[in-house]
């Protein structure tokens, strides 16, 4: 008799510790057991194979509201089916805010939209407008909620926040209890670059990166952690490019600060140089910030094996190259000012993060498990449940063949944006099966989810993002509604 809804026999379990020839034996979607010799009424065989924790992707961007009353190209059903395809089950993406407007009415809306998904997913709530009724009423009520992390810009218009604003949004998640994640990046130094650079008639692509050198990047880091470490406030800096920017990281962290770091695939294999091609083709590699160069990618390796930056990200922003409203929004002419930024991710991330890593020697299997899967469930509030193989949490694994050689291409992605970055890039580790709560949702390719089958994640009070209490002076100035 089986004592197993399903068993995953005879693979190579790899958690953020650990590898171990091993069965995983899953009743009712979570696992049950991590053993030898189990019975299941179904079996996946997984001798071969490496069977780790189903990727955690703490950073995309799917059918993210816009202010015209539209959204992002990618919609949670074409997004659940590219992460799905490369071994992802859950995700966290943004509820926004429109400045002039609340957040409490557009999160509703956008989790009626992410009622479709496949992917189990929660969200971060972007705040443009730090109101006191957004600040002071809202902000609890969203945290409240299940959704405990804020997201702030620094640059960008609208979106970015003054130092005043930041700090009412970093002493109302210290209130309620959340964890604030920055994109870090100077407003005013861009914006007078930029003007400099187009009064000189450098308008393409390639100019992107000079209109955003590293140094602006570095100064709204440390500007950051300077705010939170005043109001004794955790915050995991986004999407960081190169080791100048970790280092200010580094050095919080050797304060005792809580402050982590995240980076994303794209500044492992993309440099300023893929966006100075021909014509609009550059456009196809602009995100921000810019991907630099060789020596920065070798530098971020050395942060991740140092601990610094424990978290990789996807960053998914996918904006199509051909269609009038994607990358040529503004027309095929436009000045890099004006083309969108953020580039497609959801299936390569963690290929890509493999091959880089651990096929190339840079890290070993459980390292990469920690920067995919544990550490971003850990940060955010979502393990045990997420992020490990061992009994009481989801059933979330995929299964990678190791030595599995594999050339990109956009088909292979599933998504919806009709190019990848990525476009012939030979990497070595591929994900050949998917299991979401027990279920098998992708086996060689082909995804076999149905829409609304994800799952809301909903996200309490959790002791790592909690303030280590040390503040100027004693005085907890975030306890006042100022």
């Amino acid at each position: 008799m089986a004592d197993y809804d399903l068993v995953v026999a005879g693979g190579t379990v790899v958690t953020a510790s650990d590898m171990f020839q091993a069965d995983v034996g899953v009743v009712g979607g979570r696992i049950a057991a991590v053993g030898l010799n189990l019975r299941g009424e179904r079996t996946v065989d997984a001798h071969g194979l490496l069977v780790m924790p189903g990727g955690v992707d703490s950073h995309c961007h799917i059918e993210q509201l816009r202010a015209n009353g539209g959204t992002d190209e990618e919609s949670f059903v074409t997004g659940s089916t590219s992460a799905l395809a490369g071994g992802t089950t859950s995700v966290i993406t943004f509820s926004t805010q429109f400045k002039g407007h609340g957040i409490l009415e557009p999160l509703a809306e956008y989790r009626r939209r992410a009622s479709k998904a496949m992917v189990d997913y929660t969200f971060h709530q972007i705040i443009t407008d730090a109101t006191d009724e957004v600040v002071f009423n809202e902000i609890p009520q969203v945290v409240a909620s299940g959704v405990r992390s804020l997201k702030v810009f620094l640059t960008y218009e609208p979106m970015h926040l003054d130092d005043r604003q930041l700090i009412r949004v970093l002493a109302a998640a210290r209130r309620t209890g959340a964890l604030v994640t920055i994109h870090c990046e100077n407003y005013d130094a861009i914006r007078w670059r930029t003007a400099a650079l187009l009064a000189d008639g450098r308008t393409d692509p390639k100019y992107h990166p000079w209109s955003r050198p590293s140094v602006v990047e570095r100064e709204a880091t440390h500007r950051a952690i300077a705010l939170a470490e005043m109001i004794d406030q955790p915050i995991q800096i986004f999407h960081v490019s190169c080791p100048e920017v970790a280092e200010e990281i580094a050095r919080a962290q050797a304060r005792g600060l809580k402050v982590w770091g995240e980076t994303c695939p794209q500044y492992f294999v993309l440099s300023a140089q893929d966006m100075d091609r021909p014509g609009f083709e550059g456009a196809k590699f602009m995100c921000s910030p810019a991907p630099r160069d060789a020596a920065a990618s070798e530098g971020l390796w050395k942060m991740i094996r140092a601990g610094v930056l424990d978290v990789t990200s996807s960053d998914h922003s996918g904006s199509s190259y051909e269609t009038p409203t994607g990358k040529r929004i503004a027309g095929p002419d436009a000045s890099f000012r004006d083309i969108p930024n953020g580039v497609p991710g959801l299936a390569s991330r963690l290929p890509i993060v493999f091959s880089e890593g651990v096929s190339k020697g840079r890290i070993d299997p459980s390292t990469f498990v920690r920067l995919t899967s544990f550490n971003p469930a850990r940060l955010f509030g979502l393990y045990p449940r997420k992020g490990t193989i061992a009994p009481g949490a989801d059933a979330d694994l995929v299964l990678w063949d190791a030595g599995k050689v594999v050339t990109i291409n956009n088909g292979l992605m599933q998504h919806i944006i009709d190019y990848t970055p990525y476009e012939g890039m030979e990497v070595t580790g591929w994900p050949v099966c998917t299991i979401r709560r027990g279920e098998v949702v992708m086996k060689d390719g082909l995804v076999q989810a149905e829409p609304g089958t994800g799952q809301f994640l909903a996200r309490g009070p959790y002791d790592m993002i909690k303030p280590t209490g040390n503040v100027p002076f004693g005085f907890d100035a975030s306890a006042f509604l100022v």
